[in-house]
């Protein structure tokens, strides 16, 4: 299931603030599910999607595993919400944005410096999530520092007692790792800047990576959601 949060028929034309309310109720609507296995589900998100992801593995129950794509972990430029409890942003600054050789935005820098490291009052508390956590990184995501995110979300969890989770970084890789074969995305316009951005990746690597991530998405859902992984390797 995909599930659009704003700029959609009746959703808000703007993104304002992450309500985690909201993705609860596609939580239980996909829980009742003829066609859901159950008891839990799978969440994969990428980059924004994967820190609504982490947010409801965080705060909702019955979420089994999930998938952080190139997220960050941290309720970013607008606040995370789930009932009375907000997370507030960890904010950005603008005069950060460097001019990449290409011309366009090189937005890697402009967050806030985290300080206080995992205890952060702006990171999602990923320690209460039920199921383990797959972190997915580009070593070249110039989105923000996808992999330093993912070693301090490993440092979260460890300094809260979980066991330290399984991070896949991709030498060469920029922001969008998408399925296999699809093509890379370089830059595009930010939709939240409405400026063209550069998003990081060397065309080989970030292909190759593609295709590996793909197989350990795979694998980490049959092995914590249960079942067999069916089906040829992706393949053209």
């Amino acid at each position: 299931m995909a599930l659009a949060y704003y700029g959609f028929e009746d959703l808000p034309k703007e993104f304002d603030s992450r309500n985690t309310d909201y993705f609860e109720e596609a939580l239980c609507y996909m829980l009742q599910h003829s066609q859901v296995k159950g008891p839990g589900i799978g969440l994969l998100g990428i980059s924004l999607g994967a820190d609504i992801c982490l947010s409801m593995a965080s705060f909702l129950k019955n979420i089994s595993a999930t998938v952080s794509i190139n997220g960050s972990g941290f309720s970013g430029s607008k606040a995370i919400c789930y009932k009375d409890t907000c997370i507030p942003p960890l904010g950005h600054d603008l005069r950060r944005i460097k001019t990449h050789f290409s011309g366009l935005l090189d937005i890697v820098d402009i967050r806030n410096d985290i300080v206080g490291g995992c205890e952060n009052p702006s990171m999602i508390p990923i320690e209460k999530a039920q199921g383990p956590i797959l972190f997915i990184a580009g070593q070249d995501d110039h989105n923000w520092r996808s992999e330093l995110y993912a070693q301090i979300a490993s440092e979260r969890l460890q300094t809260h007692g979980r066991g330290k989770p399984q991070i896949i970084a991709y030498p060469g890789t920029g922001h969008y790792i998408e399925p296999p074969y699809f093509p890379m995305c370089p830059a595009s316009l930010h939709r939240l800047l409405e400026k063209p951005v550069v998003w990081g990746g060397e065309p080989r690597a970030h292909s190759k990576a593609q295709i590996d991530a793909w197989k350990q998405i795979l694998a980490f859902f049959c092995t914590h959601l249960g079942g067999t992984q069916k089906g040829a390797s992706p393949k053209l």
